[in-house]
C-alpha cells in the first residue's frame, strides 16, 4: 500500500523550500554571482552536514524506514572531499570548521539518528532529491561564474554511480511511498522535512554577509569604470 509520502513531502514543504531559495545567497548564486570564498565555505559546511547524514544512515541502514531508501550511490562525502581539496589544498581538514548554523544542523542529525531514525528520511529527501534535481544546472552556473575548468571544484554535483538521474529519482520516490509508516510517522517526517529546509536556510543566511560585501564591491567597481570612461570622454 502506497503512503504517497513523496507527493506529500513535496506539497507540504513547498513554502519552506521557497523560503530557502529566496535567501540572498541562493538568489545571487542562481543569477550567476558567486564569490569563491563564500562558495568554499558552503562546500565545507555541506561536508559536515553530509558526513553526519551518511554516518547516521549507514548506522541505521537496517531500520525498516531507512533500508528501502538507503542508496550508497547518493553519498556526497567523498565528492565533497575532492572539492575541498581543490579549494583549500591538501591540508583542507585543518582549514575548515562547521559554522554555528551547521553545528546546529549536525547536532540535529545525530540526535534523531540515535532517538528517531525514521526522521532521517526527511533529511535524506531534502538534500539528495534536491541535489539530483538541480545539480547539473547549479554545476554549470558555478563553473561559469568562477571560471572553473572541467569538474574541478564541482564534484559535489556529479553522481558517478547513477546513470540516469530521472529514472533514479522515480525509483527513490517509489521507495519513499513504500515505507512502512503510520500516519503519525508521516506527519513527523513532513514536519522534520520543514525543519531541514529551515536548517539549510540558516546556513545560507550566514553566507549573506560576505556575499553582500562582494555585491557592493562589484557595484563600486562598475561605478568606477563608468566614471573613468566618462572622464575620458570629457578629455576627448
Amino acid at each position: 500500500m502506497s503512503t504517497n509520502l513523496a507527493s506529500q513531502l513535496r506539497e507540504k514543504t513547498a513554502k519552506s523550500h521557497s523560503m530557502a531559495e529566496n535567501v540572498s545567497f541562493v538568489k545571487s548564486f542562481l543569477s550567476g554571482v558567486i564569490d569563491k570564498n563564500s562558495y568554499r565555505k558552503l562546500v565545507a559546511n555541506l561536508y559536515f552536514v553530509y558526513s553526519s547524514i551518511e554516518e547516521e544512515m549507514k548506522k541505521n541502514k537496517d531500520h525498516p524506514a531507512i533500508k528501502p531508501i538507503y542508496f550508497p550511490a547518493l553519498e556526497r562525502k567523498q565528492s565533497l572531499e575532492k572539492d575541498l581539496s581543490f579549494y583549500y589544498s591538501y591540508n583542507w581538514k585543518e582549514e575548515i570548521q562547521p559554522s554555528l548554523a551547521t553545528t546546529v544542523y549536525v547536532d540535529r542529525i545525530h540526535l534523531i539518528g540515535t532517538n528517531q531514525p525514521e526522521l532521517l528520511v526527511a533529511h535524506a529527501y531534502t538534500r539528495y532529491l534536491g541535489d539530483l534535481s538541480g545539480g547539473q544546472i547549479l554545476k554549470k552556473i558555478a563553473q561559469n561564474a568562477m571560471n572553473l575548468n572541467s569538474s574541478e571544484g564541482t564534484q559535489f554535483y556529479t553522481f558517478e554511480n547513477i546513470n540516469d538521474e530521472k529514472i533514479f529519482k522515480n525509483k527513490y520516490r517509489e521507495a519513499l511511498n513504500s515505507l512502512p509508516l503510520s500516519q503519525d510517522n508521516i506527519e513527523q517526517i513532513i514536519a522534520e522535512a520543514n525543519i531541514s529546509f529551515n536548517l539549510n536556510m540558516k546556513i545560507f543566511q550566514e553566507l549573506n554577509t560576505s556575499f553582500l560585501r562582494i555585491l557592493v564591491m562589484l557595484l563600486i567597481n562598475n561605478f568606477n569604470k563608468l566614471r573613468n570612461r566618462y572622464k575620458k570622454e570629457i578629455v576627448v
